[in-house]
């Protein structure tokens, strides 16, 4: 058998292991200069960072939510307040099967798709031993429902909290807002330091404008926690403040006589303190209930609304837009006055329409066979187009546009309420800039009976008329009139613009507003009975489409939504007022019959309960 003999190469091994040698030298060289460079990064130049670090693993800051401000009527009524509520939560950590878990309880209490769906987005934003609520505000039937199951459903549990609650719903909806869950785009505005730990934010009305009053400082806890950031011990703390209290000028009363007097009709009331400018009354109807969007409110409530026809979510007295109508009349016929464009003896003839020089058309008055010859009185009580179409030509869209913007047509109110709609006083200026065309005398014609390019808003109507009954003196509308206290004092009126109209001017307008109500002629006479005091006021009808020269009006034969929009200003008492209110109907049709009344409960409701006057 023949032997195999292997020759080894002494050189070829001496070099092979002189290789390994250097490679294995290399690694080791560039691993231990790896080391040494984190080592220098560590101690150097991240000391200070990792030092923090570090010390922050041991002591967390935890926020400490303040409670937030209620919400009181004048009277001391709550409009927004803070209710213990009950909320279903899970500590995914303790929770073996969560998504079976989730499935059981979903059975169990008929929780939506769309509510699991929000909890699995809060949970992934949390550490999995945080407690993470499911659902928020549970009713009586629930809590027994879970309370019989508990002990089969570990890491779940029902917790006490404090939830923003609105105890008058629909009724205050607008005027009071809501408090929603902070989104991404609000973070990012909002103090970060004053939010840790919140959730919710107020999202319209006062809930909104006085955001930072409500919302109160936030406190905080230091809190020893392990390595893996569990709480052991608090160390320290500092209490939080809570919110401030806020006391409204609204009067929740008033405020739902005039709501539940609008009935089945879209509109807004707006009643003012004349002495103060503190608003009594603030109602758009229809409204709608601001709880469901505390706690979260499903995307078919809230399609339901945003798609209704009759925007329950569109706060009219607001931001809604009218033509004034003929409650323009008093203000354009002041003036005449002022710029001693008529007298108030001065008198026009009225046939039942208005002719331009020179044109064919004829610019209607409201009623058919007009009303003779009529001076400024008669034009006010019985709403005379014609003797404005006159008087407007006289003073010109510029005199007008000046006049009327002193009283705050086409201005923000000031009101203190955030999304205030601007509305719109034309001039000549305005269309030419917008809309590069000339102002003709028919465009001046129509806005003197507060038609055409005109838009007002509720609340700038309820000031233009306070400002009226004042006699010049400019009122600022509020409804914050209190804060923290009670006690606290309310603004004063002396310290707002006075206009300096001559007193006979404002006199003579108020007279004839007063007849609007207690002269037989008067537009609006049927409120006037049972009281011991004259009320002062103004009708007002306005067209939402127009007619054709030689067609007839006739309400009946048109969709409910072309009707016209009814209106109606008023003051009471006339010779020392101390209330102003503004009601607009949308297609209310005539402003004597339908606007006129609700005013009418309100101020009686108002001068017959109100011991403060």
């Amino acid at each position: 058998m023949s032997r195999i003999y292997t020759v080894k190469n002494k050189l070829v091994e001496s070099r092979l292991f002189l290789n390994r040698i250097i490679a294995a030298f290399i690694v080791i060289l560039l691993l231990t200069s790896g080391l040494i460079v984190r080592l220098v990064y560590l101690q150097i130049v991240g000391h200070e960072h990792y030092t923090t670090l570090a010390k922050d693993n041991s002591i967390k800051i935890e926020p400490l939510v303040p409670t937030r401000g209620i919400i009181y009527d004048r009277h001391g009524k709550v409009l927004a307040d803070n209710t213990q509520s009950f909320s279903l939560e899970l500590i995914p950590e303790q929770i073996i099967d969560l998504d079976d878990t989730l499935l059981r309880l979903k059975k169990l209490l008929d929780i939506s798709d769309e509510k699991i769906d929000q909890f699995q987005k809060q949970r992934k934003r949390q550490k999995r031993f945080v407690s993470t609520p499911l659902l928020i505000s549970m009713s009586d039937e629930e809590i027994a429902k879970f309370a019989v199951v508990r002990p089969y459903f570990p890491g779940v549990d029902i917790q006490a909290r404090l939830v923003r609650h609105y105890p008058y719903t629909e009724l205050a909806s607008h005027v009071i807002g809501y408090v929603g869950r902070i989104n991404e785009a609000e973070m990012k505005t909002l103090p970060i330091a004053e939010y840790r730990g919140s959730s919710h934010v107020g999202k319209i009305g006062i809930e909104n404008s006085y955001e930072s009053e409500l919302h109160g400082k936030t406190g905080y806890a230091e809190i020893e926690t392990n390595v893996q950031g569990r709480a052991i011990n608090a160390v320290n703390s500092v209490p939080p403040v809570p919110g401030e209290n806020l006391y409204l000028t609204l009067d929740i009363d008033l405020q739902k006589t005039a709501y539940d007097a609008l009935d089945t009709f879209n509109g807004a009331v707006v009643a003012i303190d004349i002495k103060t400018g503190g608003v009594l009354v603030f109602a758009s109807r229809p409204g709608f209930d601001p709880n469901p969007f505390v706690v979260g409110i499903s995307n078919d409530a809230y399609q339901a609304l945003q798609s209704s026809d009759n925007q329950p979510l569109f706060n009219r007295a607001l931001r809604g837009l009218y033509p004034p109508g003929s409650t323009l009349k008093p203000f354009i016929a002041l003036a005449g006055l002022e710029y001693n464009a008529i007298s108030a003896e001065h008198k026009t003839f009225c046939p039942g329409y208005y002719q331009l020089p020179n044109v064919s058309h004829h610019y209607r008055d409201w009623k058919r066979g007009g009303h003779g010859s009529v001076n400024m009185t008669d034009a006010i009580t019985q709403s005379c187009d014609v003797y404005f179409y006159s008087l407007a030509l006289t003073l010109g869209i510029d005199r007008m546009h000046d006049f009327l913007q002193d009283f705050g047509f086409g201005e923000k109110s000031g009101i203190d309420l955030s999304g205030e709609k601007q509305g719109l006083m034309p001039s000549r200026e305005w269309k030419r800039n917008r809309r590069n065309q000339a102002w003709y005398p028919g465009e001046t014609l129509i806005t003197g009976i507060g038609q055409g390019f005109l838009q007002i808003t509720p609340i700038q109507l309820a000031r233009a008329t306070a400002t009226l009954a004042n006699k010049g003196k400019v009122i600022t509308p509020f409804l914050v009139k209190k804060s923290a206290s009670p006690d606290s004092t309310a603004p004063n009126i002396a310290t707002q613009e006075d206009l300096g109209f001559k007193p006979e001017n404002i006199n003579s307008i108020i007279s004839a507003m007063v007849n609007v109500i207690h002269d037989p002629h008067g537009t609006a006479k049927s409120i006037g009975k049972d009281i011991n005091y004259q009320i002062a006021g103004k009708t007002g009808t306005a067209q939402v489409f127009n007619i054709k020269q030689d067609a007839k009006y006739n309400e009946n034969d048109i969709d409910f939504k072309l009707r016209d929009h009814a209106l109606f200003i008023s003051f009471a008492p006339a010779d020392d007022p101390k209330i102003a209110v503004a009601v607009i109907i949308e297609n209310g049709g005539h402003g004597g019959s339908v606007a006129a009344p609700i005013a009418g409960k309100v101020i009686k409701q108002f001068l017959g309960t109100n011991n403060e006057n």
